[in-house]
């Protein structure tokens, strides 16, 4: 008679099954990765996006935001619901203006929309905003600070910029450069880290942008590998500048505690 012993069994060690989670994990997320890539490639090729079957899948995925069903549009809005936009305004925009893809970003009064001018055929970034959380957290000076930095983006080349502003009854519409080769953070964790020369560029354009905005008299206050983009031909984009503090002098301090833990 031949007795198995446990190790002959095979027996489901801790350490063993912490190999198995490891490399079912490992599995996942390279699947994933690629599932992305391969999805973020489609997205950034117009005319793929055009292609009735991509269109579909789209439709099939997407959630159901009310900008990408097109549904209950908000009238214009009365003189008591304005907010001052300012230089950025343009009266005769609206959200009809755009075809709206996708989110591709959430925050605490709105969301970033992928989309598609229909008269110019030019991709945008359209950040949605909330007036009534706005007005209800008292943010609207905060918010129109940021407008303020996002238009003066415009003048450099590794900052997110503002193109113009809308605003309807109950929403706040901010244009924005589309910068389509993803978050830092996205590929720091793909290639889990770059070789130095690399490094350096990234480190020499982000010391660029800031120095502009420090020229500025603007702190940025929220410098992280998932507000910084990568553009089309790899030159990093400084996004979200919810936190950028104006009128800072040489030498000057804040006490906001802000950032992101």
């Amino acid at each position: 008679m031949t007795v198995k012993t446990e190790a002959a069994r095979g027996t489901l060690t801790y350490s063993r099954m912490r190999g198995m989670v490891a490399i079912l994990i490992a599995f996942m997320k390279q699947r994933r990765m690629g599932l992305n890539d391969f999805i973020q490639k489609i997205a950034n090729n117009s005319y793929a996006c055009k292609h009735p079957e991509v269109q579909s899948i789209l439709k099939i995925s997407q959630p159901q935001e009310p900008e990408l069903m097109n549904a209950n549009p908000s009238p214009p809005p009365s003189p008591s619901q304005q907010i001052n936009l300012g230089p950025s305004s343009n009266p005769h925009a609206k959200p009809s203006d755009f075809h709206f893809l996708k989110v591709i970003g959430k925050g605490s009064f709105g969301k970033v929309l992928l989309a598609r001018h229909k008269a110019e055929e030019a991709f945008y970034a359209v950040k949605v905003l909330q007036k009534k959380a706005i007005l209800k957290k008292k943010e609207e000076k905060h918010i129109m600070s940021e407008r303020n930095v996002l238009l003066k983006n415009v003048k450099h080349p590794f900052l997110v910029g503002l193109h113009f502003s809308f605003q309807t009854a109950d929403k706040l519409y901010f244009v924005l450069d589309y910068i389509n080769g993803g978050e830092l953070f996205y590929h720091l964790q793909r290639e889990r880290c770059f070789l130095e020369p690399r490094a350096r560029f990234y480190a020499a354009e982000i010391a660029s942008a800031l120095g502009y905005l420090h020229s500025l008299n603007i702190v940025y206050r929220d410098l992280k590998p998932e507000n910084i983009l990568l553009d089309s031909q790899g030159h990093i984009v400084l996004t979200d500048f919810g936190l950028c503090k104006e009128n800072i002098e040489h030498n000057g301090t804040t006490s906001t505690f802000c950032g992101t833990p």
